[in-house]
């Protein structure tokens, strides 16, 4: 395992473990540490804004899933139970106990499965722009076939053209500054990590899950995500049993283009 240090001061790990190789980037503070699970194709780079947009108290761990910025390929297709248990074991190997997870989108299956398998290292979960998995409500046909490849990580023009219809919320009007942001990713656009990671959520669903995670929960989802739409999480309110739900007015990835409104509330209820 090697580090060395970011220009703003971040740790970044690379870590063996389970055949893979994680990159991880750690900005240290105190108290409980929050791991952030990246949404599907997106290096820890996209992170940066809602990062930024925390106070700094809390030492703040994100990473890349296999075959995305700075994680070398898996040499075969995963699924979540193993990727949770390669984290588990990042996290051991820097020296990580207790822990709150934090998953945007295709991470929040990744965060629903850790605090699942690991109900007393996960204290707290939060599940941002999320869903069950294979077993949700979808999003319209159109929006899922600008999903399935990792173009708009790659292409900065298209991703700027795409960003309203396919996020929503504050993106229907910043669609350069999302393509700005994606720009800034190491290595972005992997074919087969991404082929991979739409495999892992292929065949996975926490629906019948929910009800056993015992975790207090904050489910964060906009009014106006096309990638998944606001009832997905009314049922998964329904079906946590130690569940809150804030609902705002933006869209998928809000949580990096609107960090100034949602890492406050993030925050607040990391503290209850």
């Amino acid at each position: 395992m090697s580090t060395v240090h970011t220009v703003d001061g971040d740790e970044v790990h690379y870590v063996a473990v389970g055949g893979q190789r994680i990159r991880v980037a750690v900005r240290r503070g105190t108290g409980v540490p929050l791991v952030v699970c990246n949404g599907i194709g997106a290096s820890l780079e996209v992170l940066t804004p809602f990062v930024d947009g925390l106070h700094g108290e809390s030492t703040v761990i994100r990473f890349d899933a296999p075959g995305t910025g700075g994680s070398a390929k898996s040499f075969a297709p995963y699924g979540f139970p193993y990727l949770a248990w390669v984290l588990g074991q990042v996290l051991d190997k820097l020296g990580f106990g207790v822990i709150d997870v934090l998953g945007l989108s295709w991470g929040g299956a990744l965060a629903q499965q850790f605090a699942f398998q690991n109900p007393r290292r996960c204290r707290r979960l939060v599940l941002v722009a999320t869903g069950t998995g294979a077993m949700m409500v979808p999003a319209h046909p159109s929006v899922l076939a600008k999903m399935v490849t990792p173009k708009r990580f790659a292409d900065p023009e298209y991703a700027a053209a795409i960003a309203g219809e396919i996020y929503g919320g504050t993106a229907r009007k910043r669609g350069r500054e999302i393509a700005a942001i994606f720009d800034e990713q190491e290595h972005a656009g992997s074919q087969i990590g991404y082929v991979h990671q739409l495999l892992a959520g292929a065949v996975w669903t926490s629906l019948f899950a929910l009800p056993a995670i015992r975790q207090k929960t904050l489910i964060v989802a906009g009014k106006d995500d096309p990638i998944i739409p606001l009832v997905n999480a009314r049922i998964m309110n329904r079906l946590l049993p130690h569940s809150v739900l804030h609902v705002h007015g933006g869209g998928h990835v809000d949580l990096i283009t609107n960090a100034g409104e949602l890492a406050p509330v993030i925050e607040k209820f990391r503290k209850s």
